[in-house]
């Protein structure tokens, strides 16, 4: 695995945070009512994604698929971060020109292939795109992420089957938060330790620490080297935990405020900050110099997505299928 440098923890320190400051602003544009829909934020789950990003293969082979829960990860792969905050704002400029909203982020360019708002639906999907890359022998490995409460959905079963019967080069990665939309796992399932269902397809499976973004480079690592070999695929259960609601209409009666105080002690962002400091990593004044470009980077993308036109009615016709036989609704793309 590549070395975790001091210029690794400075990007971590300085992602993480983009990230958290990023759907704090979404956050805020929401309760103005200029983000409409569901909206479902990543706040303490970060370092799932910047363990992941260390040992990818990024801007090249390697893919991601995930949830609804997936505004940062493209961000992460290299889509132009004002493009997601326009695209959250139904504007034009957006990542699906304002048609996909917060569930429905997308970039091929980048390997990020969504973004799926029916629950375990991209499990498949995920197993599917490894098929190809076995298929077309490209080496490429495809993450493929859910929550907790999809690891109860049929689909991942089946999955999980032919990914093991055709040594599919994918990685599972289940990010349990605890709560699923809004349901403990102790009261869904008689086991808590989802990790274990991979057991039943004697797939390399395991826990990982979701809150230490080392401990998930290290898991992924592994289980990424294991899928360019051509061992097929592996299941890891992410514990992590989200601090804000299922989405922002979420009332979160289903936890205590102490809970979450109680696992913000121990977060990521925190956890890297912490070690930064340790080591003498940065000063004071640099760590400074890095919260004000984060602060400016989000104020720079809501301000583009703000002023940012509406997709035309013309739109609706462009994105649907042209046929050359019934010539009554033009297109334009």
């Amino acid at each position: 695995m590549k070395e975790v440098t001091r210029e690794v923890y400075l990007k971590w320190y300085e992602d993480m945070l983009f990230w958290r400051k990023f759907e704090d602003k979404l956050a805020a544009l929401y309760i103005q009512q200029k983000v409409r829909g569901f909206l479902h934020l990543y706040n303490g789950q970060e370092a799932v994604l910047a363990g992941a990003l260390h040992v990818m293969n990024l801007g090249g082979k390697d893919k991601m698929i995930t949830a609804y829960r997936n505004h940062v990860q493209p961000i992460g792969m290299g889509v132009d971060p004002r493009k997601v905050m326009a695209e959250l704002l139904g504007k034009v400029t957006g990542t699906s020109k304002g048609m996909g909203g917060s569930m429905h982020i997308f970039s091929k360019e980048h390997g990020f292939y969504g973004g799926h708002g029916i629950v375990g639906a991209q499990i498949p999907v995920g197993a599917g795109m490894a098929f190809a890359d076995k298929y077309f022998e490209t080496g490429g490995v495809t993450l493929t992420y859910f929550g907790d409460g999809a690891a109860r959905q049929g689909s991942l079963h089946e999955a999980f089957n032919m990914a093991m019967l055709w040594k599919l080069p994918v990685v599972f990665i289940c990010e349990n938060n605890g709560y699923a939309m809004g349901t403990s796992v102790e009261r869904t399932a008689n086991h808590t330790d989802i990790w274990k269902l991979g057991l039943g397809y004697e797939m390399p499976c395991g826990p990982v620490d979701g809150m230490n973004p080392v401990k998930v480079a290290e898991a992924m690592h592994e289980a990424m080297e294991r899928a360019r070999r051509g061992d097929g695929p592996t299941f890891l259960e992410m514990k992590t935990y989200r601090y804000r609601g299922h989405s922002m209409s979420d009332a979160q009666l289903y936890r205590s405020k102490e809970e979450v105080e109680e696992y913000k002690k121990i977060d990521p962002i925190t956890q890297v900050l912490d070690v930064i400091k340790e080591k003498k990593y940065a000063t004071d004044a640099e760590i400074e110099v890095i919260d004000e470009r984060v602060k400016d980077l989000v104020e720079e993308c809501a301000t583009f997505a703000e002023e940012s036109p509406f997709p035309e009615a013309q739109q609706l016709y462009d994105v649907v299928y042209e046929q050359e036989n019934y010539p009554f609704i033009p297109h334009r793309l």
